[in-house]
């Protein structure tokens, strides 16, 4: 499946544009704030539905309008048109509609016809210094990206955590509490189980695949269980605190390298060696991507041959190969660096 053509109409900065694309590189040249990373949010929102910056996704819409409109056109043997359009239902929110060669689907049948898309950014070094939430997070995308059921369960098990929290926060009578919450304990762990399942599926494979470039990675599942066990002890904690202490929203990864022992590579590796594990972790996305739909995915890089090296801009180079490629930068002479088929985009 290979990207042909994209058509925005106020999307971002954007007010009526289109841009087509090589099979194998496109470069998207330019200086700073003219609009490159929102062209690959652009891609990456077509192919997922959502956009990959912290913001609102309201703000995806042109600031004056009330909708936009994405459409890509992707060849499968055939072409085929994937539509999507975002209407403002609220000052922060939106609503959106899917169509496939103009018919009307749902979001799941539009992903479900869609390729996969996996993007690398300089702020993705994030995953390994940032927050646990920060990393949650990542691996949440990439699971639910491959599993339509697991963006549910998240979103299930995130609103039940809440009403929980809420009858927490509001309780006077102790008997009654306990009535109260034991519904939504058995909702939690049913839901917060088949997180934890996925997960842990998704490690073992990372661990199953540890080398890059000469040097093993691998994660270690800190695993908070949501289980009856676990509530019974820390129940008074809880009533007296007023909030739920246990379960998947408590989950981290530890990043691990051996070099020459293990060592925690968030606290004690340096910048190269967390911007390493990055590299680990995008090959094996697009390794696991590509297992699971027998199909390459699309390749998205955010500028982020500046942040690298002569020997790390060959590991990059290499995956230009393989994958079609949509890069931004803002240097010219990147143009010459990967020895294939391009084309350039200059904004």
């Amino acid at each position: 499946m290979i990207l042909k053509h994209i058509f925005l109409s106020n999307f971002r900065n954007f007010t009526q544009a289109d841009f087509s694309f090589n099979p194998h590189l496109t470069l998207i040249i330019g200086e700073n704030a003219r609009g490159k990373t929102s062209l690959l949010e652009a891609l990456f929102a077509s192919v997922y539905g959502t956009g990959f910056r912290e913001t609102r996704e309201v703000e995806l819409i042109k600031w004056d309008m009330d909708e936009t409109l994405i459409e890509s056109v992707f060849d499968e043997g055939q072409d085929m048109l994937f539509q999507i359009r975002m209407q403002k239902s609220s000052e922060t929110t939106v609503r959106k509609s899917y169509y496939v060669n103009k018919t009307t689907k749902s979001s799941n049948q539009y992903r479900s016809m869609q390729m996969q898309a996996v993007l690398f950014a300089p702020e993705q070094i994030q995953i390994i210094t940032g927050s646990p939430s920060r990393r949650r997070r990542y691996f949440d995308d990439v699971i639910a990206a491959v599993d339509r059921d697991y963006k549910k369960k998240i979103r299930y098990f995130e609103n039940a955590l809440r009403r929980r929290n809420k009858i927490l926060e509001n309780y006077e009578d102790e008997l009654n509490l306990i009535d109260e919450l034991k519904f939504w304990n058995n909702y939690l762990i049913e839901h917060g189980s088949y997180i934890s399942k996925k997960r842990k599926e998704y490690i073992e494979y990372l661990n199953s695949h540890p080398s890059i470039n000469g040097k093993n990675f691998s994660i270690d599942y800190l695993q908070d269980e949501f289980t009856l066990e676990r509530l019974e002890k820390i129940k008074q904690r809880e009533y007296r605190l007023r909030r739920t202490l246990i379960g998947p929203q408590k989950d981290d990864f530890i990043f691990n390298l051996d070099a020459p022992q293990e060592k925690n590579v968030s606290l004690f590796g340096s910048r190269s060696e967390q911007r390493m594990a990055v590299f680990w972790l995008k090959l094996n996305e697009l390794s696991y991507f590509e297992e699971l739909s027998k199909m390459k995915p699309l390749l998205l890089l955010d500028d982020i041959f500046s942040e690298l090296d002569e020997h790390n801009r060959e590991l990059v180079m290499s995956l230009i190969r393989e994958y079609q490629t949509i890069a931004t930068t803002t240097e010219e002479e990147v143009q010459t660096l990967a020895h294939v088929p391009e084309e350039v985009i200059h904004l």
